[in-house]
């Protein structure tokens, strides 16, 4: 048996070129260390590949459809009778050739900034190195004097019989046809934004839920109001109802639920979780600790192995991408820029690409009764039709929130529910960070007329 190659040697190893691993390779290079970093698949990651960049694309293009709905209550009508129609393999398509050249730009920003980028899927062999196979089988070995884990998480089927016949996400973004009816399972935050976006794109959407209700662990007031309108809007939100298996049926599908019921459809988006991907790591080789299928880190982004460590979601602390990112940037700074940072994780802004569209910053009012009680928290809202709607004179209301602690007046948190609640809220989590108190929103002079103005006016 031939003896393997003597390592190349790197001052640092980053294993998954997605957000959290390029943040933290770039910067690690800009401060003058050798880095490589290892991908099997397209650099990017899930949020450019299959997550945050062509949902929000999908998102736009469904969007359409109620705006063309809308534009003869502002004085826009077709040229010919028979108007627009929607072509989802288009737009699919757009969206898929929009990813292609985020992954060429981040193949250059890659070679600017000077990290090697080694094609293929990275195991360990030792603590300090690595086996990179490519897709042609050929094998490298790498050294490091530290190693950074950032590969992230994979879409994850429910124990469900059947549930090789269901899509999950990532498959939806390579879809060359939409069916006429989808079934989703899942009340999370993936599940409701592709309803929205299925629906808008003219499918027919049936939405399972486990649970009594959509987007749990959100503010419950936001979350009901979200569904609320999506089921008004159209689509079949079915909750306390739980899958019990998908079947073939000719051309479609058959999903039966646990009591029997049947569903039939072209499609089922099992959109139930994710969760790390650690498979073909052999992190026991480097006596890396696993956890409940992640890897805990400490606040410094060290494993059990104090020279490797890790960021992102194969932490599944946070999994948002601006988290993965700063994590991996805080941890280039500290260990070779001598800029020595940690991530506040205590208050992170989140949205929801329903539609309508849910943002929120600090704590939900059952968070915050469950720290100061009752006696403790005081909530302010506003509920109201947007001037967006007032000549189609169509719902759904926006909804927006303060959650206001009473001993110090201090806002806690802030919700909404609405066109642009999250370029809204991004903004509001700064003054939500700084400690703003109500008295502080209410010094604030309005910019009307915006929906935003409702924030800084809400009554006493």
């Amino acid at each position: 048996m031939p003896t393997p190659a003597a390592p190349d040697d790197f001052d640092l190893l980053v294993i998954g070129a997605g957000s959290g691993g390029l943040a933290a390779a770039k910067r690690a290079a800009s401060y003058g260390a050798k880095v490589a970093i290892v991908e099997g698949d397209r650099v990017g990651g899930t949020c450019v590949i299959r997550g945050c960049v062509p949902k929000k694309l999908l998102v736009y293009g469904a969007a359409y459809r109620q705006w063309l709905a809308d534009a003869p209550s502002h004085g826009w009508f077709p040229l010919q009778a028979e108007g627009l129609r929607c072509d989802p393999p288009r737009l699919f398509a757009a969206v898929r050739a929009e990813v292609d050249r985020l992954h060429d730009l981040h193949l250059g920003f890659l070679k600017k900034a000077g990290v090697e980028l080694v094609p293929g899927w990275g195991r360990f062999v030792d603590e300090h190195t690595l086996a990179v196979t490519d897709s042609r089988g050929e094998g490298r070995r790498l050294r490091g004097e530290r190693i950074l884990i950032a590969v992230g998480g994979r879409p994850v089927r429910p124990p469900l019989a059947g549930a090789d016949l269901g899509w999950i996400s990532d498959d939806l973004f390579e879809l060359r046809e939409l069916p006429q009816r989808v079934v989703v399972v899942g009340g999370g935050f993936i599940a409701c934004e592709f309803a929205g976006i299925l629906h808008g794109l003219g499918v027919e959407v049936i939405q399972i839920v486990r649970g009594e209700r959509i987007l749990r662990g959100f503010d419950a007031e936001a979350a009901a109001h979200v569904q609320e309108a999506m089921v008004a809007g159209g689509i079949d939100v079915r909750t306390s109802t739980v899958p019990g298996a998908i079947e073939r049926d000719g051309e479609g599908l058959i999903l039966r639920t646990a009591t029997g019921a049947t569903i039939g459809c072209g499609g089922v988006l099992l959109a139930t979780g994710r969760r790390p991907f650690l498979e073909g790591l052999h992190l026991e080789a480097a006596g890396v600790q696993v956890v409940d299928r992640r890897i805990p880190v400490d606040p410094d982004q060290a494993t059990n192995v104090s020279h490797i460590f890790a960021v992102g979601d194969v932490t599944d602390r946070i999994n948002l991408t601006p988290v993965a990112i700063d994590e991996g940037r805080a941890f280039a700074d500290s260990t070779y820029g001598n800029l020595p940072r940690r991530v506040n994780h205590d208050l992170v802004a989140s949205a929801v690409f329903s539609q309508p569209e849910l943002a929120t910053v600090g704590l939900s009012e059952e968070e915050a009764l469950r720290r100061h009680g009752s006696e403790g928290v005081r909530v302010h809202r506003a509920r109201f039709r947007p001037m967006t709607q007032a000549l189609a004179k169509r719902g759904p209301a926006v909804l927006l929130k303060l959650v206001v602690e009473v001993a110090s007046d201090r806002v806690l948190g802030c919700h909404m529910v609405g066109d642009h609640a999250a370029e809204i809220i991004q903004m509001a989590a700064i003054a939500v960070g700084m400690g703003a108190t109500k008295a502080d929103f209410d010094r604030t002079m309005a910019l009307h007329p915006t929906v935003s103005e409702e924030f800084v006016t809400m009554a006493n």
